[in-house]
């Protein structure tokens, strides 16, 4: 799975790594769209002036996943 972040204009698709799930638990199988609902929770925080989910590490903002 791909995420899509927009930084400075640019759209990059970033691979989800293992380090990325490192302190993600799934108990159960999930489809990627679920995973890709759990990594945002995860990895983002929502910003209610801007309307857009913003990456914790200051990486841009996620604007969806591509399921491989």
């Amino acid at each position: 799975m791909d995420l899509i972040i927009l930084n400075d204009g640019l759209y990059q698709l970033v691979p989800l790594t293992k380090q990325m799930m490192e302190h993600i638990s799934l108990l159960v199988k999930v489809d990627c769209f679920d995973l890709c609902d759990i990594v945002k929770l995860k990895l983002t925080e929502y910003d209610d002036v801007l309307n857009r989910y913003v990456m914790n590490d200051g990486s841009g903002d996620l604007m969806g996943c591509i399921c491989n």
